[in-house]
């Protein structure tokens, strides 16, 4: 467990500050942000998001890193994977491949481009009438699951591809409480280790990224193009929200509620209680886009 610096600009959530995102990173001012609501009768079905499909080619990572920014949990996929102990696997003839990444295609995406995973964050409520960021038909669920994907057949890196045109995109996944999830179960074990701010722990138990998608025959989705939901809030990212919500326990849901917002031992401004919660974006204007789906 080691405790990460926090060298970027303050932003919160507490007292609306959402609504003043946009004085210091002003792309979160455009007229393409996100979240939204998905208006489930308004959405356009839109046949081409299955020619070619979507498919999601994600491999088993060996190393994740677990951390509490103040503003979610992330997770950082690293890039070694299971069977390959080296960042560069040999061919048969003896020549340097990358190794295998995960990465998804088709659907909503660029065409003939590949995204590939670099991370995943989690958005959730106090109570579990709220928490996700996105709505559909005005409802919120406890919380959302971003899978956050940059196009490697275009730009080098996450940071290159932020704000680029078919830079990034999010795969975004409802949860509701229910039934424990047995493979988010090897990082909530971990959430402890991490309460406080700017604390982070790797996790090398094998974890494959596919657990966290529906079953393949509940894969619709909607698509439509909008923004990060946190700054700086760059546009151009295509978002990709599965119809069918994931479920974990509510002992599960707990332990991110026990997440908190500052350091171990800083104190804390006058009616806060520093517990990290609620940590989602309002809902912001549709204006003109179309939200497409790929199922009727």
């Amino acid at each position: 467990m080691v405790d990460s610096p926090d060298s970027s600009p303050a932003w919160g959530y507490s007292d609306d500050g959402a609504s003043e995102w946009g004085i210091m990173f002003p792309d979160a001012n455009g007229d393409c942000q996100s979240p939204i609501n998905i208006n489930s009768r308004e959405a356009a079905f839109d046949d081409s998001l299955n020619h070619p499909p979507l498919v999601t080619n994600y491999i088993v990572c060996r190393e994740c890193d677990v951390i509490n920014n103040g503003h979610a949990v992330q997770i950082i996929f690293k890039h070694k994977t299971a069977g390959f102990e080296n960042p560069l696997n040999f061919s048969c003839e003896g020549r340097a491949e990358p190794s295998p990444k995960s990465i998804i295609s088709g659907g909503a995406l660029a065409k003939d481009c590949e995204f590939q995973l670099a991370e995943c964050q989690f958005h959730w409520g106090r109570e579990d009438e709220r928490g996700s960021e996105h709505t559909v038909n005005f409802k919120a669920f406890p919380m959302e699951l971003h899978l956050i994907h940059w196009n490697s057949s275009r730009y080098s890196s996450l940071e290159e591809a932020m704000g680029k045109p078919d830079g990034i995109a999010v795969v975004a996944l409802f949860i509701q409480v229910g039934r424990e999830h047995e493979g988010l179960r090897i990082f909530t074990e971990h959430l402890e280790a991490v309460q406080y701010k700017g604390r982070s722990v790797t996790v090398t138990t094998p974890f494959n990224p596919n657990c966290l998608l529906p079953d393949p025959v509940l894969r619709d989705f909607w698509a439509y193009t909008g923004s990060l939901t946190t700054p700086p809030c760059c546009e151009n990212v295509t978002w990709i929200l599965f119809r069918y919500p994931l479920t974990i326990s509510h002992s599960q849901m707990e332990e991110f509620r026990r997440m908190r917002t500052h350091h171990k031992g800083e104190s804390l401004s006058h009616g806060e209680d520093g517990i990290l919660a609620d940590n989602f974006r309002p809902t912001q204007p549709l204006n003109d886009r179309v939200i497409r789906a790929s199922f009727l």
